[in-house]
């Protein structure tokens, strides 16, 4: 029997949300009466319009004291969740004599992302309010809902950092006025505030005589309460509503009032009722933060102590440099261990051998001991002087380091593996750390990673691994060495890390896509993955081919068992060193461009998952011929265009006859791994005098002329081949036949996956956002479907822009200043070439950029020269994106003494070429560039001139903060102006 009491006090929520046809928006909780954490029994909410809001609204009755936690989940017809909210649980609490006859409104508003805030600098204000672009920003921010971007470890650890205590906090709980007439409404504000310098204080002001009527002398001032949340209540009458306020900071220094329109309340009050109602306002809406950073990978920095490769204890000398030159961030590729082939085909820094492993090649050996013979530090001064060269050799550099290491761990072992903070880092990383050194020892003693080779050991077993990795056992000693090394690499990076929070630099990492095939985590976790397939990105801006990576695919089915626990455990361990992080390729958690494990290139793949094309459906279309339509279709006038003379060679040697005039493959090189071992073999014979390059694609052409491919696990299921109207399988079908292939192609490569693969974003990309704190970047280049940046945005993944690859399809260059505000913009990147070689190797394209983008009719000069330069990264400095991150190699482009090297030796990787050799390194030392004013003087008045915050010293602590630039000189022009001006704006 329910109690009578339960009728007489109730609680409501209210908040808006817009979803789409067949959402429903529902709150779940840790009580019974909200579902005990059970979302098929949540209280269901009801939908309304506002205005132009869609509001949620439910209520319940609920027994005197009652508490509980909540969230707010979007979910289907069938309560099956299809995403839910980012941040911490909300807490539900009555407020104290709270009686019958009572209700309690809470009004919420979703935490998805935030807009992390300014720092009140008036002049910076102004500059980006002239940009146009802060209406825009705020009118977001009060349709998706309260933040959570300012909570994550890159603001609030480095940022942000509060350098003055506030003194008692109190928990948040409603507070009790009394509410002594009838209609009287206690209304309590909550405003969240993550920045607040000392002696400042908030209020909210408002129409109401309670509110001061806009006058800051009679505001409502609000009390800390923990969470950089702020709160405090009056009672209203019923003549209050509808209530109009603002929240603002006040100090000595003056009152700065919220940006955007006013906030609008109205509460139905009927006689002989009272309510509590209680406004979770999200984030106090200033002035958008917006900083800049420099991006380098690791093993390109040169300092005067490495040893021929960048190391983590370089981070310091580069943060320094960073500060100096006005930036907040320091970006880099992945720095997990690559040591797959022990060769350099290693130097890849996105195929990682295990993705907790740090690499050994940035580990500085003459800081890992205290202790070192002179023998030893003369073998290291050596070694200085033979491996600093032009570019890193990679395995001098691995075989030096490694070589040098094991002379100290022999001397040393004991007291290190017995030492109290050993100790400590083993316990806490054994689970993948015995893994690890085990496959370490198994490759080196098999003397390949490929595990089919190493007899008992090709299957993972604990069993197998506890006795080999034991102490008694032969081996130990050796295993133990990779205890070591990973030990000193986890001290050297965490010194540079805290370096970098303490000077106010974010530290930004990287998350690769896949993993190597044969890596410790594929033997671990076999189920994890799909070992019969390879992970790739379909032709695009980087590729016309596509690109193959190599790496098994992932089976997100099986890893959701234990709600992606191994991805959990990446984050949390990047989480120990960085404060932000980008994910490669973030496509892949929408869909991935799968393709067969025999494949080479990138092009005849299919999205997984993905809904194929039936072949109920393509026989319903008339189409039946589905041997002509999935095999290659190779006539003899094809082969006589590709191959000239040759081509009777050709088909003799990999193809049949099989009706006059057309050709199949032997069923010897019917794949592409298959046709390139068996040129190799011709080609030792033959006299065809075309390069096997040459030869290797024509023959990939003539295997990828098809129009369908079959899916390898159900033959009734089918993929329209990528560019499919390219191919002479299509252009040689009958009018219906194409216009039909056509269709399904477009429906299929545009249309028909969006639903499917939004849905699959939101049950993997929350599950990482909420495994760490950290600031979450996603690399959003290539062909994008149109459900990403939606999702993006909902979950608070800042995107990527660079320059010269557009997002807009209409558009050869996108415009900086119309870039979104979650946003990271670049002029380029590791995997295109750089701002000058770019310039230098497409003249037609640098023609277009000097007339269309710089405003000039004039012939561009042949080098890019420093004023070029400059004015490309004003662009993006001036940009509305939260960060501008530039190549390290673009910054020196500023002066002309660094651009004596050619371009083209500047670029970090070739997408085209699978084994790329990834070693360019800086030709100047970081200590250089830290004694070149010049440089830091050009680069600061950059930052500081476009209204972005940079580190500023404190003289008192010898910390750095985040500040806006107090010596602004304000632009006359418009951002979007600079590209009609040209360079005379510089």
């Amino acid at each position: 029997m329910v109690n009578s009491g339960l009728k007489s006090r109730k609680v409501s929520f209210r908040i808006p949300y817009y979803t789409q046809w067949g959402q429903n928006v529902l709150i779940c909780g840790s009580d019974r009466l909200l579902g005990s954490w059970n979302v098929k029994k949540g209280l269901l909410l009801k939908p309304s319009h506002q205005g132009e809001e869609l509001i949620w609204s439910g209520s319940i009755p609920v027994p005197p004291g009652y508490q509980s936690e909540y969230s707010y989940y979007v979910v289907d017809d069938r309560r099956n969740i299809l995403r839910w909210e980012v941040g911490k649980k909300r807490k539900l609490l009555l407020p104290d004599g709270f009686q019958d006859g009572q209700s309690l409104e809470l009004h919420d508003l979703w935490q998805a992302h935030a807009t992390p805030i300014s720092k009140g600098n008036a002049d910076v204000d102004e500059l980006y309010l002239s940009q146009g672009s802060i209406e825009n920003n705020l009118s977001h921010l009060r349709k998706t809902g309260s933040d959570n971007i300012p909570f994550r470890s890159a603001f609030k650890d480095v940022i942000f950092r509060t350098s003055w205590s506030l003194g008692g906090e109190r928990p948040l709980e409603i507070t009790q006025n009394k509410l002594d007439q009838d209609g009287s409404v206690n209304l309590q504000f909550r405003i969240c505030c993550p920045y607040l310098e000392e002696g400042t204080s908030i209020y909210v002001l408002g129409s109401s005589l309670n509110l001061g009527q806009w006058k800051i002398q009679d505001g409502l001032k609000l009390a800390y309460a923990g969470d950089s949340l702020w709160q405090a209540a009056c009672v209203m009458g019923k003549d209050d509503f509808p209530l109009k306020y603002k929240y603002c900071k006040h100090s000595k220094a003056g009152t700065s009032v919220e940006c955007g329109a006013s906030r609008e309340i109205s509460v139905d009050v009927t006689i002989g009722e009272s309510k509590f109602v209680v406004l979770s306002d999200g984030l106090m809406r200033e002035m958008p933060w917006r900083g800049a950073g420099v991006s380098i990978p690791m093993f390109s920095v040169r300092s005067e102590a490495d040893l021929g490769v960048g190391e983590f204890l370089d981070l310091k000398l580069l943060v320094d440099w960073a500060v100096e030159s006005g930036f907040h961030l320091v970006q880099l590729l992945p720095i997990n261990d690559t040591s797959v082939n022990c060769m350099w085909w290693d130097s890849y820094p996105y195929s990682s051998l295990s993705v907790f492993a740090l690499h050994p090649l940035y580990l500085r050996v003459e800081a890992i001991s205290a202790n070192i013979p002179e023998d030893i530090k003369q073998e290291i001064r050596e070694a200085r002087v033979q491996l600093d060269k032009k570019d890193v050799d990679y395995e001098a550099c691995m075989a030096t380091k490694l070589s040098i290491a094991k002379k100290i761990f022999a001397r040393e072992k004991e007291t290190i593996l017995n030492s109290k903070s050993f100790q400590e880092f083993f316990s806490e990383n054994q689970e993948w750390l015995k893994p690890y050194a085990a496959f370490c020892f198994l490759r080196n003693f098999f003397e390949t990673s490929e595990r089919s080779q190493w007899g008992r050991f090709s299957e993972f077993s604990k069993e197998k691994l506890e006795k080999l990795l034991s102490k008694e056992s032969l081996h130990y000693e050796v295993v133990s060495f990779y205890y070591y090394i990973q030990f000193h690499l986890h001290l050297q990076l965490s010194e540079a890390a805290e370096y970098a929070r303490k000077k106010g630099v974010v530290l930004k990492g990287d998350l690769p896509i896949g993993v190597d095939r044969n890596s410790v985590d594929t033997w671990v976790y076999p189920n994890l993955f799909r070992m019969n397939t390879s992970t790739g990105a379909p032709p695009d801006y980087f590729d016309k081919n596509g690109q193959n990576w190599g790496f098994p695919t992932y089976n997100w089915e099986e890893m959701s068992k234990d709600n992606y626990g191994w991805w959990r455990a990446r984050l949390t361990q990047m989480g120990k060193y960085f404060t932000a992080y980008r994910i490669d390729h973030i496509l892949g958690f929408f869909r991935i461009w799968e393709l067969p494990e025999h494949a080479m290139t990138g092009l005849c793949g299919k999205f997984r998952p993905s809904i194929p094309i039936s072949q109920e459906e393509l026989e319903s279309e008339g189409l039946w011929d589905f041997n002509r339509l999935t095999h290659p279709y190779i006539g003899q006038d094809l082969l006589q265009e590709k191959f000239g003379a040759s081509w009777t060679i050709i088909a003799s040697t990999f193809l049949n006859e099989y009706q006059k005039g057309f050709y199949e493959f032997k069923d010897k090189c019917n794949t592409e791994k298959k046709i390139a071992s068996a040129l190799k073999s011709v080609l030792e014979t033959s006299m065809l005098v075309e390069s096997e390059v040459k030869l290797r694609r024509k023959l990939f052409d003539l295997l990828q002329n098809v129009a369908l491919i079959n899916d390898p696990e159900d033959p009734r299921k089918f993929y329209p081949r990528f560019n499919v109207e390219d191919t002479t399988s299509f252009m040689d079908l009958d009018q219906h036949s194409q216009n039909v292939l056509k269709r399904l192609y477009y429906d299929y490569y545009f249309h028909r996956q969006e639903g499917l693969w939004r849905d699959n974003a939101f049950k993997t990309l929350p599950v990482l956002l909420n495994s760490s704190d950290m600031l979450a970047c996603g690399e959003d280049l290539g062909l994008i479907p149109s459900c990403v940046h939606p999702v993006m945005q909902e979950l608070g993944l800042v995107g990527l822009r660079i320059q010269r690859m557009p997002s807009e399809p209409d558009l050869e260059f996108d415009i900086p200043s119309q870039y979104n505000y979650m946003t990271v913009c670049a002029p380029s990147c590791h995997d295109c070439s750089t701002l000058r070689a770019w310039w230098e190797e497409d003249e037609e394209r640098r023609h277009r950029f000097f007339q269309a983008v710089m405003g000039s009719d004039e012939l561009p000069p042949d080098q890019c020269t420093p004023e070029i330069v400059h004015f490309v990264l004003r662009q993006h400095v001036e940009a509305p994106s939260m960060w501008s991150i530039f190549p390290l190699q673009d910054l020196l482009a500023l002066k002309e003494d660094y651009t004596t090297r050619p371009a083209v030796e500047e670029t970090i990787n070739d997408p085209t070429n699978p084994k790329h050799y990834w070693r360019y390194r800086v030709h100047v030392t970081m200590e250089s560039l830290l004694n070149d004013k010049d440089l830091t003087k050009t680069i600061k008045d950059l930052v500081h001139g476009s209204g972005r915050f940079y580190p500023q010293k404190d003289l008192e602590s010898g910390h750095t903060i985040g500040e806006g630039s107090a010596k602004l000189q304000l632009q006359s022009e418009h951002p979007s102006q600079t590209q009609k001006n040209g360079l005379s704006n510089k």
